[in-house]
Protein backbone atom coordinates (compact mmCIF):
# COMPACT_ATOMS: atom_id res chain seq x y z
CA UNK A 1 0.00 0.00 0.00
CA UNK A 2 2.81 2.43 0.83
CA UNK A 3 4.46 1.79 -2.52
CA UNK A 4 1.11 2.18 -4.31
CA UNK A 5 0.40 5.51 -2.62
CA UNK A 6 3.87 6.81 -3.47
CA UNK A 7 3.32 5.76 -7.08
CA UNK A 8 -0.06 7.53 -7.20
CA UNK A 9 1.47 10.71 -5.75
CA UNK A 10 4.18 10.59 -8.42
CA UNK A 11 1.56 10.20 -11.17
CA UNK A 12 -0.46 13.15 -9.86
CA UNK A 13 2.65 15.29 -9.53
CA UNK A 14 3.62 14.56 -13.13
CA UNK A 15 0.12 15.33 -14.37
CA UNK A 16 0.12 18.63 -12.51
CA UNK A 17 3.51 19.60 -13.94
CA UNK A 18 2.36 18.83 -17.49
CA UNK A 19 -0.85 20.82 -17.08
CA UNK A 20 0.39 23.85 -15.18
CA UNK A 21 3.98 24.36 -16.40
CA UNK A 22 3.10 26.21 -19.63
CA UNK A 23 0.93 28.89 -17.92
CA UNK A 24 3.58 29.41 -15.25
CA UNK A 25 6.15 30.14 -17.98
CA UNK A 26 4.08 33.01 -19.33
CA UNK A 27 5.73 35.68 -17.18
CA UNK A 28 9.28 34.41 -17.70
CA UNK A 29 11.52 35.42 -20.61
CA UNK A 30 12.82 32.65 -22.86
CA UNK A 31 16.13 31.10 -21.87
CA UNK A 32 17.98 32.73 -24.77
CA UNK A 33 16.63 36.17 -23.74
CA UNK A 34 18.22 35.97 -20.28
CA UNK A 35 21.53 37.82 -19.99
CA UNK A 36 24.20 37.40 -17.32
CA UNK A 37 25.27 40.70 -15.72
CA UNK A 38 23.80 42.74 -18.57
CA UNK A 39 25.25 46.30 -18.58
CA UNK A 40 22.87 49.26 -18.43
CA UNK A 41 22.62 52.01 -21.03
CA UNK A 42 25.36 54.07 -19.35
CA UNK A 43 27.86 51.25 -18.92
CA UNK A 44 27.46 49.62 -22.33
CA UNK A 45 29.18 52.39 -24.34
CA UNK A 46 32.08 52.46 -21.87
CA UNK A 47 32.65 48.71 -22.24
CA UNK A 48 32.38 48.85 -26.04
CA UNK A 49 34.88 51.72 -26.17
CA UNK A 50 37.26 49.95 -23.80
CA UNK A 51 37.16 46.91 -26.07
CA UNK A 52 38.34 49.22 -28.86
CA UNK A 53 41.12 50.63 -26.65
CA UNK A 54 39.38 53.93 -25.83
CA UNK A 55 39.26 54.80 -22.13
CA UNK A 56 37.36 58.06 -22.64
CA UNK A 57 33.79 56.83 -22.02
CA UNK A 58 34.86 54.86 -18.93
CA UNK A 59 36.63 57.93 -17.58
CA UNK A 60 33.56 60.06 -18.26
CA UNK A 61 31.24 57.55 -16.63
CA UNK A 62 33.21 57.31 -13.39
CA UNK A 63 33.82 61.05 -13.31
CA UNK A 64 30.06 61.62 -13.51
CA UNK A 65 29.39 59.31 -10.56
CA UNK A 66 32.01 61.16 -8.53
CA UNK A 67 30.62 64.56 -9.51
CA UNK A 68 27.11 63.44 -8.53
CA UNK A 69 28.35 61.69 -5.38
CA UNK A 70 26.52 58.62 -6.67
CA UNK A 71 28.71 56.23 -4.72
CA UNK A 72 26.50 53.17 -5.17
CA UNK A 73 26.57 53.35 -8.97
CA UNK A 74 30.26 54.29 -8.86
CA UNK A 75 31.06 51.08 -7.03
CA UNK A 76 28.86 49.03 -9.35
CA UNK A 77 30.37 50.48 -12.51
CA UNK A 78 33.86 50.10 -11.07
CA UNK A 79 33.28 46.40 -10.53
CA UNK A 80 32.15 45.84 -14.11
CA UNK A 81 35.02 47.85 -15.60
CA UNK A 82 37.56 45.96 -13.50
CA UNK A 83 36.05 42.62 -14.52
CA UNK A 84 36.66 43.66 -18.12
CA UNK A 85 40.17 44.97 -17.36
CA UNK A 86 41.23 41.65 -15.85
CA UNK A 87 41.39 40.26 -19.39
CA UNK A 88 41.95 43.41 -21.47
CA UNK A 89 43.69 46.25 -19.65
CA UNK A 90 45.38 48.14 -22.48
CA UNK A 91 42.79 50.92 -22.24
CA UNK A 92 43.53 51.31 -18.53
CA UNK A 93 47.29 51.46 -19.16
CA UNK A 94 46.71 54.24 -21.69
CA UNK A 95 44.40 56.07 -19.29
CA UNK A 96 46.96 56.01 -16.49
CA UNK A 97 49.67 57.17 -18.88
CA UNK A 98 47.51 60.10 -19.98
CA UNK A 99 46.24 61.02 -16.49
CA UNK A 100 48.39 59.37 -13.79
CA UNK A 101 46.68 61.31 -10.97
CA UNK A 102 43.08 60.91 -12.14
CA UNK A 103 41.06 59.71 -9.12
CA UNK A 104 38.96 57.44 -11.31
CA UNK A 105 41.93 55.82 -13.06
CA UNK A 106 43.65 55.31 -9.71
CA UNK A 107 40.53 53.66 -8.33
CA UNK A 108 40.29 51.22 -11.25
CA UNK A 109 44.01 50.48 -10.91
CA UNK A 110 43.68 49.78 -7.19
CA UNK A 111 40.60 47.54 -7.55
CA UNK A 112 42.25 45.57 -10.35
CA UNK A 113 45.40 45.09 -8.26
CA UNK A 114 43.37 43.91 -5.27
CA UNK A 115 41.47 41.36 -7.34
CA UNK A 116 44.63 39.99 -8.90
CA UNK A 117 46.25 39.76 -5.48
CA UNK A 118 43.26 37.82 -4.13
CA UNK A 119 43.66 35.32 -6.97
CA UNK A 120 47.39 34.84 -6.33
CA UNK A 121 48.73 31.82 -4.41
CA UNK A 122 50.79 34.39 -2.46
CA UNK A 123 47.64 36.34 -1.58
CA UNK A 124 48.73 37.93 1.69
CA UNK A 125 52.08 39.08 0.33
CA UNK A 126 50.56 40.46 -2.86
CA UNK A 127 47.84 42.27 -0.93
CA UNK A 128 50.44 43.97 1.26
CA UNK A 129 52.13 45.21 -1.93
CA UNK A 130 48.96 46.85 -3.28
CA UNK A 131 48.20 48.74 -0.07
CA UNK A 132 49.79 51.98 -1.35
CA UNK A 133 47.56 51.89 -4.44
CA UNK A 134 44.45 51.90 -2.24
CA UNK A 135 45.89 54.78 -0.23
CA UNK A 136 46.55 56.74 -3.42
CA UNK A 137 42.97 56.19 -4.62
CA UNK A 138 41.57 57.29 -1.25
CA UNK A 139 43.72 60.43 -1.16
CA UNK A 140 42.80 61.36 -4.75
CA UNK A 141 39.23 62.19 -3.63
CA UNK A 142 38.76 62.23 0.16
CA UNK A 143 34.94 62.23 -0.22
CA UNK A 144 34.81 58.87 -1.97
CA UNK A 145 33.83 55.83 0.16
CA UNK A 146 34.66 53.30 -2.56
CA UNK A 147 38.43 53.21 -1.86
CA UNK A 148 37.51 52.47 1.74
CA UNK A 149 35.43 49.50 0.59
CA UNK A 150 38.61 48.35 -1.14
CA UNK A 151 40.51 48.92 2.09
CA UNK A 152 38.02 46.73 3.97
CA UNK A 153 38.43 43.90 1.44
CA UNK A 154 42.20 44.37 1.64
CA UNK A 155 42.13 44.21 5.44
CA UNK A 156 40.28 40.91 5.40
CA UNK A 157 42.91 39.36 3.15
CA UNK A 158 45.84 40.69 5.17
CA UNK A 159 44.44 39.35 8.46
CA UNK A 160 43.85 42.77 9.98
CA UNK A 161 42.88 42.84 13.63
CA UNK A 162 39.37 43.78 14.69
CA UNK A 163 40.70 47.12 15.91
CA UNK A 164 42.32 47.90 12.56
CA UNK A 165 39.18 46.86 10.69
CA UNK A 166 36.97 49.02 12.91
CA UNK A 167 39.19 52.01 12.15
CA UNK A 168 38.75 51.48 8.40
CA UNK A 169 35.02 50.93 8.86
CA UNK A 170 34.71 54.26 10.65
CA UNK A 171 36.36 56.02 7.72
CA UNK A 172 34.06 54.26 5.26
CA UNK A 173 30.75 55.04 6.96
CA UNK A 174 31.86 58.61 7.70
CA UNK A 175 31.84 59.15 3.93
CA UNK A 176 28.65 57.21 3.22
CA UNK A 177 26.70 55.83 6.16
CA UNK A 178 24.61 53.41 4.08
CA UNK A 179 27.04 52.35 1.36
CA UNK A 180 26.07 48.84 0.30
CA UNK A 181 29.52 47.70 -0.83
CA UNK A 182 31.16 48.73 2.44
CA UNK A 183 28.49 46.86 4.40
CA UNK A 184 29.02 43.73 2.29
CA UNK A 185 32.77 43.98 2.92
CA UNK A 186 32.15 44.18 6.67
CA UNK A 187 29.75 41.23 6.52
CA UNK A 188 32.41 39.13 4.79
CA UNK A 189 34.95 40.01 7.47
CA UNK A 190 32.47 38.91 10.15
CA UNK A 191 31.57 35.68 8.37
CA UNK A 192 32.26 32.24 9.79
CA UNK A 193 34.64 31.67 6.89
CA UNK A 194 36.86 34.52 8.12
CA UNK A 195 36.92 36.21 11.52
CA UNK A 196 33.44 35.85 12.95
CA UNK A 197 30.46 33.52 13.08
CA UNK A 198 27.05 33.11 11.51
CA UNK A 199 25.41 34.68 14.55
CA UNK A 200 27.72 37.71 14.37
CA UNK A 201 26.90 38.01 10.67
CA UNK A 202 23.18 38.02 11.34
CA UNK A 203 23.53 40.44 14.26
CA UNK A 204 25.44 42.93 12.11
CA UNK A 205 23.22 42.47 9.05
CA UNK A 206 19.96 42.84 10.96
CA UNK A 207 21.07 45.98 12.79
CA UNK A 208 22.35 47.53 9.58
CA UNK A 209 19.09 46.73 7.79
CA UNK A 210 17.09 48.35 10.59
CA UNK A 211 19.16 51.52 10.31
CA UNK A 212 19.06 51.65 6.49
CA UNK A 213 17.18 54.29 4.55
CA UNK A 214 13.97 53.17 2.77
CA UNK A 215 14.49 50.92 -0.28
CA UNK A 216 18.28 50.79 0.31
CA UNK A 217 19.95 47.55 -0.71
CA UNK A 218 21.47 47.46 2.78
CA UNK A 219 18.04 46.18 3.84
CA UNK A 220 18.93 42.98 1.99
CA UNK A 221 22.07 42.42 4.05
CA UNK A 222 20.41 39.73 6.23
CA UNK A 223 19.65 37.63 3.15
CA UNK A 224 23.39 37.66 2.35
CA UNK A 225 24.02 36.37 5.86
CA UNK A 226 21.39 33.71 5.19
CA UNK A 227 23.09 32.68 1.96
CA UNK A 228 26.46 32.26 3.71
CA UNK A 229 24.82 30.12 6.39
CA UNK A 230 22.98 27.99 3.84
CA UNK A 231 26.16 27.27 1.90
CA UNK A 232 27.95 26.31 5.08
CA UNK A 233 25.20 24.18 6.57
CA UNK A 234 24.43 22.42 3.31
CA UNK A 235 28.07 21.38 3.13
CA UNK A 236 28.00 20.24 6.76
CA UNK A 237 24.46 18.85 6.62
CA UNK A 238 23.21 20.69 9.69
CA UNK A 239 21.64 23.92 10.97
CA UNK A 240 19.64 25.10 13.97
CA UNK A 241 16.00 26.09 14.31
CA UNK A 242 16.97 29.52 15.65
CA UNK A 243 19.06 30.30 12.60
CA UNK A 244 16.36 28.88 10.31
CA UNK A 245 13.95 31.42 11.74
CA UNK A 246 16.46 34.18 11.00
CA UNK A 247 16.88 32.89 7.44
CA UNK A 248 13.13 33.06 6.84
CA UNK A 249 12.91 36.51 8.44
CA UNK A 250 15.75 37.68 6.18
CA UNK A 251 13.92 36.33 3.15
CA UNK A 252 10.68 38.04 4.19
CA UNK A 253 12.48 41.38 4.53
CA UNK A 254 14.14 40.95 1.14
CA UNK A 255 10.76 40.16 -0.45
CA UNK A 256 9.44 43.48 0.86
CA UNK A 257 12.49 45.28 -0.52
CA UNK A 258 12.10 43.59 -3.89
CA UNK A 259 8.45 44.65 -4.04
CA UNK A 260 9.51 48.28 -3.67
CA UNK A 261 11.33 48.15 -7.05
CA UNK A 262 9.78 47.76 -10.47
CA UNK A 263 9.82 44.37 -12.25
CA UNK A 264 12.87 43.88 -14.46
CA UNK A 265 14.80 46.68 -12.75
CA UNK A 266 18.55 45.93 -13.07
CA UNK A 267 19.37 47.82 -9.85
CA UNK A 268 17.99 45.20 -7.39
CA UNK A 269 18.69 42.29 -9.76
CA UNK A 270 21.51 40.81 -7.69
CA UNK A 271 19.42 40.98 -4.52
CA UNK A 272 16.53 39.27 -6.31
CA UNK A 273 18.83 36.54 -7.65
CA UNK A 274 20.18 35.98 -4.16
CA UNK A 275 16.69 35.99 -2.66
CA UNK A 276 15.49 33.46 -5.24
CA UNK A 277 18.28 31.10 -4.21
CA UNK A 278 17.48 31.43 -0.50
CA UNK A 279 13.76 30.86 -1.10
CA UNK A 280 14.52 27.75 -3.15
CA UNK A 281 16.79 26.45 -0.40
CA UNK A 282 13.94 26.92 2.07
CA UNK A 283 11.42 25.17 -0.18
CA UNK A 284 9.41 28.35 -0.73
CA UNK A 285 8.82 27.54 -4.38
CA UNK A 286 6.00 29.94 -5.28
CA UNK A 287 7.78 32.91 -3.72
CA UNK A 288 10.98 31.96 -5.54
CA UNK A 289 9.08 31.82 -8.83
CA UNK A 290 7.71 35.30 -8.09
CA UNK A 291 11.27 36.58 -7.77
CA UNK A 292 12.32 34.94 -11.04
CA UNK A 293 9.40 36.75 -12.68
CA UNK A 294 10.58 40.07 -11.20
CA UNK A 295 14.16 39.35 -12.26
CA UNK A 296 13.10 39.00 -15.87
CA UNK A 297 16.18 38.77 -18.08
CA UNK A 298 18.63 40.11 -15.49
CA UNK A 299 20.50 37.08 -14.21
CA UNK A 300 23.56 37.95 -12.11
CA UNK A 301 26.77 36.01 -11.51
CA UNK A 302 26.26 36.17 -7.75
CA UNK A 303 25.09 33.90 -6.19
CA UNK A 304 25.06 31.31 -8.97
CA UNK A 305 28.82 31.46 -9.63
CA UNK A 306 29.31 30.37 -6.01
CA UNK A 307 27.55 27.13 -6.90
CA UNK A 308 28.70 26.39 -10.45
CA UNK A 309 31.20 27.46 -13.08
CA UNK A 310 28.20 27.94 -15.38
CA UNK A 311 26.38 30.73 -13.53
CA UNK A 312 23.81 31.33 -16.26
CA UNK A 313 23.08 27.62 -16.63
CA UNK A 314 22.62 27.32 -12.87
CA UNK A 315 20.24 30.28 -12.88
CA UNK A 316 18.13 28.77 -15.67
CA UNK A 317 18.06 25.37 -13.97
CA UNK A 318 16.95 26.98 -10.70
CA UNK A 319 14.23 28.93 -12.49
CA UNK A 320 12.96 25.79 -14.20
CA UNK A 321 13.07 23.91 -10.92
CA UNK A 322 10.93 26.53 -9.20
CA UNK A 323 8.41 26.51 -12.04
CA UNK A 324 8.11 22.71 -12.04
CA UNK A 325 7.79 22.54 -8.27
CA UNK A 326 4.97 25.08 -8.27
CA UNK A 327 3.26 23.25 -11.14
CA UNK A 328 3.51 19.92 -9.33
CA UNK A 329 1.83 21.37 -6.23
CA UNK A 330 -1.02 23.09 -8.09
CA UNK A 331 -4.27 21.05 -8.00
CA UNK A 332 -5.34 19.60 -11.31
CA UNK A 333 -8.70 21.36 -10.94
CA UNK A 334 -9.19 24.68 -9.21
CA UNK A 335 -12.47 25.81 -7.67
CA UNK A 336 -13.57 27.63 -10.81
CA UNK A 337 -13.32 24.35 -12.75
CA UNK A 338 -15.40 22.23 -10.38
CA UNK A 339 -18.78 23.10 -11.84
CA UNK A 340 -17.75 22.63 -15.45
CA UNK A 341 -18.42 19.40 -17.38
CA UNK A 342 -15.13 17.58 -18.02
CA UNK A 343 -14.06 14.62 -20.09
CA UNK A 344 -13.05 11.31 -18.59
CA UNK A 345 -9.37 12.24 -18.35
CA UNK A 346 -9.79 15.90 -17.33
Amino acid sequence: MVCTMAFLRALLSTARMIRHSPPLSAGLPADDAVLLDAPDERLSPALVAAALGDHGPAAGLLAATRSDADWEMRDRYLGRLVTFARHRDGWLTDWLAAAPRDPDALLVKAELAVRRAWESPARSERLHEVGPMITAAAEADPRDPVPWRLALDHARGTHATHTAFESLWEQAVRRSAHHYGCHVAALRYLSAAWYGSHRECFDFAERAAEDAVPDSLVQALPVRAAFALLLDTQAAGRTTSVLEERIDAAADAAIRLSAAHRPGDPWPAEVRNLLAYVLLARGRWAEALDQFTLIGRHATSFPWSSLSDDALGRFLDARDGARLQVASMTPLRNRADRGRPRGHYA
